[in-house]
């Protein structure tokens, strides 16, 4: 037994502010017909690239660049430092390796896995 099909529903033309209040610019403090200040009158400076106009504004800098540091998975650090899964985790959760938590999973600093490794040797005599 098989349903009749449904023929699409027709999409009917909306207005354009459907939904909302057409905009009145009497509503806003200093707009409308008596604002001393329009539109027009605003600064503009020209983009060096391309030419078109853009809003004067405060010219933002650059944070300086930062030494790029890597992040290791859990599985990772344990391939490196040749133990389980289990002893990366035992030793995040304990303090004595920095991780950083991202979401539901763990992401180690390479640098972090280095110094563990250099303060973990010990002398056998």
């Amino acid at each position: 037994m098989s349903l009749p099909q449904r023929s699409p529903a027709l999409a009917l033309p909306r207005p354009a502010g459907y939904g909302r209040r057409p905009y009145t610019g009497a509503a806003l403090p200093g707009s409308g017909p008596t604002s001393q200040r329009s539109m027009a009158a605003r600064p503009t400076a020209l983009r060096p690239a391309t030419g078109h106009p853009q809003a004067a504004g405060p010219v933002m800098q650059r944070p300086a660049p930062r030494a790029a540091v890597s992040f290791l998975t859990v599985t990772e650090v344990a391939a490196i430092m040749r133990v389980s899964k289990m002893t990366v985790y035992r030793l995040v959760h304990g303090g004595e390796l920095a991780a950083v938590r991202v979401g539901r999973s763990f992401r180690v600093p390479e640098p972090a896995v280095r110094d563990y490794l250099a303060d973990a040797r010990t002398d056998v005599a």
